[in-house]
């Protein structure tokens, strides 16, 4: 109704774009006993490829106001990058990083410092990425989130740090208010165990 309503506003085709792609997604990321499914482990066949495709269009057309991309453009472009991606390696990471560095000068968020993190470890690996996430822990912006410690304890993980890894995990569950993700968390901590 918006986008028919002013429909020469960019950001409001973004934020169609936001919506269809992220909900496109939406049919895989649950299993069938309602645990969370990871980005890695989701069956992209059950992705909603007609909300993907309107999404396209809707960000396509707010791209055609010649202005750049807003906050939720670029979002829409990193839902995007996920969406055409054939599977989590073919995704185009390096776009992703940039998506975030822009949207981290256009809208600063300890999250969105967050979010650029986990994709410089895809891109470029954990080593690259724990940096950004360790300044990020040196301050309070994050605190009482289950986050921060979630995303470090898998760059731990990647890097063979066991120990460390179990650790952040294990504050991860701590401060957790979601009882299927703690268990997605423990499952983590059980997994380094062996």
């Amino acid at each position: 109704m918006l986008a028919r309503l002013v429909p020469d506003e960019p950001e409001v085709h973004s934020l169609v774009a936001l919506l269809e792609l992220t909900a496109a997604r939406f049919p895989a990321r649950t299993g069938p006993d309602g645990e969370p499914v990871l980005l890695e482990d989701q069956d992209r066949r059950r992705w909603d490829r007609s909300a993907v495709g309107r999404g396209r269009a809707a960000l396509a057309r707010a791209g055609q106001a010649g202005r750049g991309l807003g906050y939720y453009g670029l979002q829409a472009a990193i839902a995007e990058c996920h969406a055409v991606a054939p599977s989590v390696e073919a995704t185009d990471w390096g776009r992703i990083v940039l998506l975030y560095e822009a949207l981290g000068r256009l809208a600063p968020s300890p999250v969105v410092d967050l979010n650029r993190a986990v994709a410089v470890s895809m891109a470029q690996g954990p080593a690259a990425a724990l940096p950004i996430v360790d300044e990020l822990a040196g301050t309070d912006a994050l605190a009482g989130s289950h986050l921060l410690p979630s995303v470090r304890g898998e760059l731990l993980a990647r890097l063979g740090r066991a120990d460390e890894a179990r650790e952040e995990f294990a504050l991860a569950v701590a401060r957790c208010g979601n009882e299927r993700e703690r268990g997605l968390l423990e499952r983590k901590i059980d997994a380094l165990a062996r």
